[in-house]
């Protein structure tokens, strides 16, 4: 027996760069042991990551928070020099970088990449990637659900694994759908333990395609600014992935692309696609709002688990080494937004509109290439057109690339806010979120607008188990006068875009959106007639 493990001690694993790299049998993943047939286990993970630690300098455990059913869910801290707490990591000098997988169970390639990049960089031949930053892992975000195995839980993709983890949390939430209520644990852990106190200069979300059958082994997309600055916006979409895009490419022969749907084919061939929606309670699009830099990636999920692992292992770690060649750069600029933003409210409170409600729309230039799976055009003896998918893969030309966004409803853009003291708890929940919220010591008078609510409707059907709010009415002008014990917002902050999107009562992903005002306005009639919304925006 000893004789055989020492045979087993050294297996050849294969990574996305086509090389054959020697690793110890303890530091292989659970795909790598199976043939690509399994995925990891919460105690797996949770063992990759004891063995993954040992006799490395570079790697610090901690802990974002606890599940619903106990499991910790395990960051990982790799620096050289080592550090362990965000005051040591802003001493640097150097940009923080985090990537989680797993926010979906059933989507596994982030999680078993994550695992094999610090393997790489702890005990490989990435250790250059700690000479320029300091990169927080998080391998199994969503702890819980990632046991509960099934077979049918991913059918788009079609057996690669032959069991997953199902989409939800514990609690019976998608964890990204949660980032402005906060009801989940995990996004409680995420924002208050990891997201405020380590303040991340790109924010990475590993995840799979839910079906569409377009041509790219992985599709990406940034973080949708919509009310936010612009800059960290326009440097992800300008250079960032563009740069990554092409590295990969000529690198590893992976094609990679924007993330869209053209959601079933109705014609053909299609002539458009369409993004993801600008909801801050998008993990990645609410960056935008912080002035931060964030990335969706999706694998693709019609490929097989070896593939999707292989295509974002050569995603994830372009990203690294363009993040390790840049990442000054990108603190400046996501430092100057937060001065913009902040400027924006001294010298314009009061005075400019800003979005809160948004439409899509296309960008201004067409793709010139999209690729995408071929089909054929069957008629039936009716002359009824149906649409069969090809195997190949083929490319069209000048596809509408509906990425964009544009107001529908604007605001005015206040100096701060007044939440009454019996509104505590929308004060509290802004703190959570990072935002500076006092309390007064003493009543004083301010001058701004009052909104009226003179329709407030809910959504018929749940989602996320809320019956999510439309409050439409009209602002009036006049004098507020604040209590002792009352919260001031002094919008001339960090999250001064963040804080304005929520606290609006038109906002289409704010507090008001969430349910957080329900009982008020039920409580005050508004099935009567108009309401006062309670919070005053001041001038």
């Amino acid at each position: 027996m000893k004789s055989n493990l020492l045979l087993c001690a050294l297996i050849v694993a294969f990574n996305s760069f086509g090389q054959t790299q020697q690793w110890p049998s303890e530091l292989l993943t659970k795909p790598e042991r199976t043939s690509y047939q399994e995925t990891s286990t919460y105690a797996e993970v949770m063992r990759f990551i004891e063995e993954v630690k040992k006799e490395s300098d570079y790697v610090t455990q901690i802990s974002m928070g606890k599940s619903l059913e106990g499991k910790d869910i395990p960051v990982l801290i790799l620096a050289n020099p080592k550090i362990s707490t965000p005051a040591e990591a802003k001493a640097s000098g150097k940009p923080v970088i985090y990537i989680q997988g797993n926010i979906h169970s059933g989507e596994v390639e982030g999680k078993e990449v994550v695992q094999m990049l610090m393997r790489e960089i702890l005990h490989g031949e990435k250790a250059h990637l700690l000479k320029n930053q300091i990169i927080l892992f998080t391998p199994i975000y969503n702890t819980d659900s990632n046991d509960k195995f099934g077979v049918e839980t991913r059918s788009s993709q079609e057996g690669s694994p032959t069991e997953t983890g199902i989409r939800a949390g514990s609690q019976g939430w998608d964890l990204n759908r949660d980032g402005i209520k906060m009801e989940a644990l995990e996004t409680n852990a995420l924002i208050t333990n990891i997201i405020v106190p380590w303040d991340p200069t790109l924010f990475v979300d590993l995840h799979t395609t839910n079906g569409t059958w377009h041509g790219y082994s992985l599709t990406w997309a940034p973080s949708y600014h919509s009310a936010g600055e612009k800059a960290p916006y326009d440097f992800t979409w300008d250079k960032l992935l563009p740069e990554v895009t092409e590295k990969v490419l000529a690198k590893n022969a992976i094609h990679l692309g924007p993330f869209g749907d053209f959601y079933g084919v109705k014609e053909w061939p299609i002539k458009r696609f369409y993004t993801y929606n600008h909801h801050p309670r998008y993990l990645v699009n609410q960056f935008g709002l912080r002035n931060r830099m964030a990335i969706l990636s999706e694998a693709f999920a019609h490929e097989r688990l070896y593939q999707r692992i292989t295509s974002t292992h050569a995603f994830v770690n372009e990203i690294l080494e363009f993040t390790n060649q840049h990442g000054k750069e990108m603190m400046a600029i996501n430092a100057k937004a937060e001065t913009d933003a902040i400027k924006m409210v001294k010298e314009q409170g009061g005075k400019v509109k800003k979005g809160v409600r948004f439409k899509m729309l296309p960008l201004d230039k067409p793709m010139e290439k999209y690729r995408v799976y071929d089909y054929y055009t069957v008629k039936d003896s009716e002359g009824k057109i149906s649409y069969l998918r090809a195997p190949n893969i083929i490319e069209l030309d000048n596809i509408e690339n509906n990425s964009a966004f544009e107001a529908t409803v604007e605001s005015t853009l206040p100096k701060g806010y007044i939440i009454p003291a019996e509104f505590e708890f929308i004060a509290k929940h802004l703190q959570k979120q990072g935002a500076t919220v006092t309390k007064l010591s003493k009543s004083m008078r301010v001058t701004g607008e009052s909104f009226i609510v003179e329709k407030y409707t809910l959504a018929s059907r749940p989602f996320e188990k809320h019956n999510m709010a439309t409050a439409d009415g009209k602002f009036i002008s006049e004098t507020y006068r604040a209590k002792r014990g009352d919260y001031i917002v002094d919008l001339a902050q960090p999250l001064a875009n963040l804080i304005f999107y929520m606290l609006e009562p038109q906002s289409d992903d704010g507090l008001v959106t969430w349910n957080f005002f329900d009982e008020y306005f039920i409580k005050n009639g508004i099935d009567k007639g108009s309401v006062k919304y309670p919070v005053f925006k001041f001038f």
